[in-house]
């Protein structure tokens, strides 16, 4: 008995034995494995309200299962997930920045098949977004200013030959101060165009870093509309024909030594950009004596480009002016020019239609005639004259070459004039009205037989000028009741 009991037992322990070897090796065949490791990128900076992708890596020894992933200040989606079953890789989150600026983070979460995880966190520095830009070399580049922010001339700004900058509406353009070859300007080269599209809701304005005034704004908030000199202004060339010593000239306002000022070509359809909705504001920087730069300056401008609706306010050369070319102009407000409030030379052969002048310096125009072999006429009709304290009304030479109907000339004062008609190519003048000051006579004002197409009219009764509802929203004329 003792026998058998004794061999159960044996039996029972080899049992034990043979039961402990299998387990043994069962766990040698399935040792235990690591948990996943996940790494997080160099913290970051985000724009308010911006996206930006967010790379993490991750080592999965138990093979790729899922990831999950969540932020603060903003919100995080997967975009690019892990391959199942891999053993490492990446995985990329969308994380679009909220309103507030300050901390932020997204926590990716990677979980293997032993149902095995880990996270790591990427730190994010939610921060405002840029509204105000530097621009200080020429634009080489096809560039676009974006709505709502402001971009600040720290020197003459050149869109050279081949490359088109887009100014989208609302945009504040601002100069720097400046005189001499330091004189801010923003310069369209030959060859350049500007996209310059504002809208009667948001038109894009050109001003002076002095200027206050903020996007969204139509007056300035701090500068008088008769302040000039403050910084340079807009310069538009092209290849267009122009009447001078030579088929290309350097333009005034710009030193010779800068290649980007040279202007005249053979192409009359040539095409400079779309030129909408702007306002051009306390221009006009002296770089030497007797030379500075006009509010808005058309070289050799073409009639591929378009210009409509645009103000130029206290600048201190002359309003408009172009030289040669033949771009039309439609819907245009000139204010306190500190020179002429519309000058022409080079043979322009456009037409400038839908217009009001406010004042002058000097003349309200100075119509000039060709200066080399090349000869065409300009028209200026449908425009309101406001003479205000200009010298003077229409200047002409001799050969100057222009047709002029449909404008009301008002608020006249003593020794203003129309002064001579011109004589070597045959103009059109006509259907000219004026209210003149009580006791004086038109022939006071317009000499040189001018008085025949002239007709006197009591003040609000006149039957011809601009179409005023055009300028109304958008410019700063129409803000202040000068358009009455």
């Amino acid at each position: 008995m003792e026998k058998k009991i004794l061999k159960m037992m044996a039996m029972m322990m080899a049992a034990l034995m043979l039961t402990f070897t299998f387990t043994a090796c069962e766990d040698d065949d399935d040792p235990v494995v690591a948990a996943p490791s996940v790494s997080a990128p160099a913290n970051q900076d985000v724009v308010s309200g911006e996206s930006v992708d967010i790379t993490f890596n991750f080592a999965a020894a138990g093979g790729f299962k899922s990831a999950t992933a969540t932020a603060t200040n903003g919100t995080a989606t997967i975009k690019t997930n892990g391959v199942a079953g891999a053993t490492s890789g990446t995985v990329v989150v969308a994380y679009t920045a909220g309103s507030q600026t300050g901390a932020g983070s997204v926590v990716l979460s990677v979980t293997d098949n032993k149902n095995q995880s880990d996270d790591a966190t990427a730190v994010i520095n939610v921060v405002a977004e840029q509204t105000v830009f530097d621009i200080t070399g020429n634009i080489t580049q096809n560039t676009t200013w974006e709505t709502g922010k402001t971009y600040i001339l720290k020197s003459r700004i050149a869109v050279v030959s081949g490359v088109t900058l887009t100014i989208q509406q609302g945009v504040l353009v601002k100069g720097e101060a400046g005189t001499g070859a330091n004189a801010t300007a923003l310069l369209i080269a030959r060859g350049g165009k500007l996209m310059a599209e504002g809208t009667a809701q948001e038109p894009i304005i050109f001003t002076s870093v002095a200027d206050e005034i903020q996007p969204g704004q139509i007056v300035s908030p701090n500068l008088d509309p008769d302040l000039n000199g403050l910084w340079g202004g807009l310069l538009i060339l092209g290849n267009a024909p122009i009447s001078a010593d030579a088929a290309s000239v350097q333009i005034e306002g710009i030193p010779p030594s800068d290649p980007n000022g040279l202007y005249g070509g053979d192409n009359p359809n040539d095409n400079s950009g779309v030129i909408r909705y702007i306002s051009i504001r306390h221009g006009g920087a002296n770089i030497g004596e007797g030379n500075e730069i006009n509010g808005l300056t058309l070289g050799g401008v073409g009639s591929g480009t378009v210009i409509e609706n645009i103000e130029v306010v206290a600048n201190q050369d002359d309003g408009i002016e172009w030289f040669g070319g033949n771009v039309n102009v439609t819907n245009a407000v000139v204010w306190n020019a500190g020179d002429d409030a519309i000058d022409t030379d080079q043979s322009w052969g456009g037409t400038l239609d839908n217009f009001v002048v406010i004042g002058a310096g000097d003349e309200c125009f100075e119509l000039d005639g060709p200066e080399g072999t090349m000869v065409a006429k300009h028209i200026i009709k449908n425009g309101t004259v406001y003479a205000l304290n200009a010298d003077g009304l229409v200047d002409n030479d001799p050969n100057s070459y222009v047709d002029m109907f449909n404008v009301y000339f008002r608020d006249l004062k003593a020794g203003q004039d129309f002064d001579q008609i011109p004589t070597v190519y045959a103009c059109v003048f006509e259907n000219l009205q004026a209210t003149i000051p009580a006791g004086t006579l038109l022939t006071d004002f317009f000499k040189d037989g001018s008085a025949a197409f002239t007709t006197e009219v009591p003040l609000g009764q006149n039957t011809v000028g601009a179409d005023m509802t055009k300028f109304a929203g958008w410019s700063w004329a129409a803000a202040a009741g000068m358009l009455r």
